[in-house]
């Protein structure tokens, strides 16, 4: 063992202290040079806290997208059990509505009976045929969304699930509610006016004949077509700024949903009601408003299929 006098212990602490003071000083100063490094790296001398937090912030938005990128589309199957769980969606309401009308819901009897007279499928007489009138629609389209919904949920990822359920509002009110309410309106002020309408439009007199005929019959009910549509584009048009709306205020998402051509593909159910509504207690709106529960899994299948973006 080693004896220091009290002088040399004294010089032997001083440089004890003199080395862990260039140990910390060393250690500092490699540290130091790698924070400069990897400022350098991410170019963010001289920025503030906030451009540190928006570069990595935009980082991680786009280690995000590269992730969403990777979800595989909707197989074929995925999409086919979506429509089935929009049609099941609407079933009961579409069970309310038969039962009203006196069809048995008793499935015996109802494959006995002949499909034509199904109550999806009969349309005479008349009183005896389901009536789709808009709250109606609006109940089978809600059925259908609902459906639609769950059946997007079950087999879609999980991380389309808040853009499936910001979709089920701007069905059932952007495409559904204010179409039908539009076209309602529509076709109750049509129907004031439609004699003194008709009565305008020219016809071919004094002639006679089968193509004659239908040649009148088309002109006098050019109106009728003419005004189904603009009502309905009206209903398209504010249902679209609606869902614009909601999309920035309520979910506070900027998700501008133009308006083209072929985005009246999707509203074959609108334009079913349209011609059903202009011409409410017709056997041709009878006829159309067979259409409207197929046309209605539409905005279902919609629901359901729809992603995040």
């Amino acid at each position: 063992m080693i004896t220091l006098y009290p002088e040399q212990r004294k010089t032997h602490n001083n440089y004890v202290k003199i080395f862990k003071f260039n140990i910390i000083y060393i250690a500092n100063f490699i540290m130091f040079v790698f924070v400069i490094i990897v400022m350098e790296k991410y170019m963010i001398i001289g920025n503030n806290l906030s451009d540190i937090y928006n570069r990595l912030g935009a980082q991680y938005n786009n280690g995000n997208r590269q992730i969403k990128q990777e979800i595989p589309p909707l197989t074929r199957k995925q999409k086919n059990i979506i429509l089935l769980s929009s049609a099941v969606g609407m079933t009961p309401v579409m069970a309310v509505l038969a039962a009203k009308k006196g069809f048995s819901l008793n499935p015996l009897k109802i494959l006995k009976t002949p499909i034509k007279d199904w109550a999806i499928f009969k349309y005479a007489p008349q009183d005896k045929a389901i009536e789709f009138k808009p709250s109606e629609i609006i109940a089978v389209a809600s059925g259908s969304v609902v459906g639609g919904f769950v059946g997007g949920s079950i087999v879609d990822d999980k991380s389309n699930l808040k853009a499936k359920r910001r979709e089920v509002l701007n069905q059932i009110l952007g495409n559904v509610i204010i179409p039908v309410e539009c076209v309602k309106a529509g076709a109750k002020l049509y129907t004031k006016y439609q004699d003194k309408i008709e009565g305008m439009m020219p016809q071919i007199k004094n002639k006679s004949g089968r193509l004659v005929s239908v040649i009148n019959a088309i002109s006098k009910k050019l109106p009728n077509a003419v005004g189904s549509l603009a009502f309905l584009g009206t209903g398209i048009y504010l249902g679209n700024k609606v869902s614009n709306f909601i999309n920035n205020h309520l979910y506070h998402k900027k998700v501008e949903r133009d308006i083209k051509v072929s985005d009246f593909a999707p509203h074959v159910d609108d334009l079913c009601l349209a011609a059903t509504m202009m011409n409410e207690g017709s056997l041709f709106g009878s006829i159309v408003g067979r259409v409207i529960p197929l046309a209605l899994l539409v905005p279902g299948y919609q629901t359901g299929t729809t992603r995040q973006k």
